[in-house]
């Protein structure tokens, strides 16, 4: 942040700080690490203390960032409580859910004690009223737009790779049926990026929601895979299958197991393609390229999952093909038949 810009930002929270959250001394702002996106976390030394956030509105959903949180609470969810807001220059002050992410607290003793919470949680996040003008439908134009970025950023701008016709006609077919498989689900309020780094372990050893903006109304096992199919941590995947059964039974009990369990594979398939493309787009567009060093664990859960339907084994075998040997005069790829084995 410029320096013209940091004192915009301090005097803007020293300005808005609620009248009840002490200074201990002169104003401090502390930068914590940052997301995927374009937001800046900053720590205040308020008692108790809360986070600045300054989030480019030209970059960044600030408005759906609090008609989402509005929805949520609205529901019992734990988001985080908004002190100010300032559209126009994008600046938050939040409440500070603290420093425990669940993905450290994450071990295979605890997983399952975890996991059980977190979709417990799921299930009320599946419950708010999908009000139109705050969760957009996740519609084919979205899924396939999502999709789109591993032809673009995966495919051509990190591996260098040019698709010719008969490629491009098989994504395509892909992905138009993994929209359909999408769209056949129930429909209900999605968070769309519900993992162990956007949950947190609060003080009071409830669960905290964050990163939520991007919320819209779709697939009923868009979160639910995302959780358990997590980029960043794999767990057995017999385990999280039965957690996948149990979370059917109390969600949606009168659809048949396997279908449940086609729709969470395929629903992940869309999501992991989509991950491909955006963890190489940040690496090159972005310059983040710690994101690279979790793609073999992606590209794992998409040939597992690709590997095992008719729809999708075409793109199995293509992959093998077309992308597998490239793959290895990559500096950040390691074998994806193994990756995520030591959580």
């Amino acid at each position: 942040m410029e320096n013209q810009q940091q004192q915009i930002f301090l005097d803007w929270i020293t300005a808005f700080l609620p009248s009840e959250k002490n200074l201990s001394g002169p104003l401090k702002v502390q930068a914590l690490a940052g997301d995927a996106g374009f937001r800046r976390y900053y720590r205040l030394n308020t008692q108790p203390s809360l986070i600045a956030v300054d989030s480019p509105p030209n970059k960044e959903n600030n408005p759906a960032y609090i008609s989402v949180a509005m929805a949520l609470q609205a529901e019992g969810i734990r988001t985080p409580n908004v002190h100010a807001v300032d559209f126009a220059q994008g600046f938050f002050l939040l409440e500070d859910f603290g420093h425990d992410l669940l993905q450290p607290m994450l071990n295979p003793e605890s997983v399952d004690r975890y996991y059980q919470q977190a979709q417990e949680t799921l299930i009320d996040i599946q419950k708010t009223v999908p009000d139109p003008l705050v969760f957009p439908r996740f519609d084919v134009q979205l899924l396939k737009g999502e999709m789109a970025l591993f032809s673009q950023w995966f495919v051509g701008e990190l591996l260098g790779i040019t698709l010719d016709k008969q490629d491009i006609a098989l994504l395509d077919s892909l992905f138009d049926q993994l929209a359909d498989s999408a769209l056949a689900q129930p429909q209900v309020v999605v968070h769309r990026d519900y993992h162990s780094r956007n949950l947190m372990i609060l003080a009071d050893k409830t669960l905290g929601v964050i990163d939520f903006q991007d919320a819209v109304y779709g697939p009923i096992t868009y979160d639910l895979v995302s959780l358990l199919k997590d980029c960043y941590v794999r767990w057995p995947a017999q385990q999280m299958r039965q957690r996948a059964l149990a979370y059917k039974a109390q969600a949606c009990a009168n659809i048949e197991d396997d279908q449940f369990l086609k729709w969470f594979d395929l629903m992940g398939l869309q999501r992991h393609i989509k991950v491909m493309g955006i963890f190489a787009r940040l690496a090159l567009r972005d310059g983040k390229r710690g994101y690279l060093e979790d793609l073999p664990l992606v590209i794992r859960y998409s040939l597992e999952a690709a590997k095992n339907y008719p729809e999708s084994r075409p793109f199995y075998d293509w992959f093998l093909q077309r992308i597998v040997p490239q793959l290895a005069s990559q500096e950040w790829y390691s074998d994806w038949q193994t990756a995520g084995e030591n959580p």
